[in-house]
């Protein structure tokens, strides 16, 4: 009969040092003992996660080939959108930065295409749109 030793797992609380160490400093609200809850760390974990938009290869190539150029304001008001989308409850979003429309997979925070004004205006399999 086997058994299986302990050390070949993780505590909880070992997991959570090694999750802290890789974390900022900024993240440290202690509770009483020194520890700290599980709601703070998944809510720091799910900000990071949502935190940048990633852009498709489909996404990447429309850009390219639409001469489409963001302005590092505009990659802030479409995460800004997308973020606004996303607290709704949205799914896929049409977001518009000024006249450039982006369609977002908010599950997976990414860019999947994007149209410029003077392109045909038709867009499917969304569930919300929010204009910025």
């Amino acid at each position: 009969m086997s058994s299986i030793s302990q050390t070949n797992f993780s505590s909880i609380e070992l997991m959570t040092g090694q999750l802290l160490k890789n974390k900022s400093a900024g993240m440290n609200k202690v509770l009483e003992g020194g520890k700290i809850s599980f709601h703070d760390i998944l809510e720091k974990q799910q900000t990071v996660e949502t935190s940048t938009l990633k852009f498709s290869k489909h996404a990447n190539d429309r850009l390219a080939s639409r001469n489409i150029d963001l302005s590092h304001e505009q990659l802030e008001r479409l995460e800004t959108g997308a973020r606004k989308a996303q607290a709704k409850g949205i799914n896929e979003s049409l977001v518009m930065v000024d006249n450039i429309a982006f369609i977002v997979n908010l599950k997976n925070n990414t860019v999947v295409t994007a149209v410029k004004d003077s392109e045909d205006k038709v867009f499917t399999n969304i569930d919300g749109a929010v204009i910025i």
